[in-house]
């Protein structure tokens, strides 16, 4: 049996991936302001949305393709985070399904 919290708590890890991914794009473009094509950069704490935007569009490998990468580094960024995002949900599935069939 898959408790409850073990779902809500892997819930939480996948957005606090999002969070930690769209941070990780906050420091890049502090340095590098045009790492991201299609974002206008007003001022830091105005443009987290966008980032977290950006960050789930990524993770979830949704790829809308309104703001994209613009550098090599925002690049890999961007694909570690999609590799992250798919494996996982790749793990989670296959560690609550190994935890039902077990019980």
């Amino acid at each position: 049996q898959v408790k409850t919290n073990v779902i809500v708590g892997a819930m939480a890890i996948y957005l606090l991936l999002g969070l930690i991914w769209a941070s990780l794009y906050a420091l890049v473009l502090l340095f590098e302001p045009e790492a991201l094509h299609g974002l206008q950069l007003v001022e830091e704490t105005s443009d987290f949305p966008k980032l977290l935007y950006f960050s789930y569009v990524t993770l979830t490998t949704l790829g809308y393709g309104d703001i994209s990468p613009a550098m090599p580094l925002t690049r890999t960024l961007a694909y570690l985070e999609a590799i992250t995002g798919t494996f996982y949900l790749a793990i989670v599935v296959a560690s609550l399904i190994g935890a039902r069939r077990h019980n």
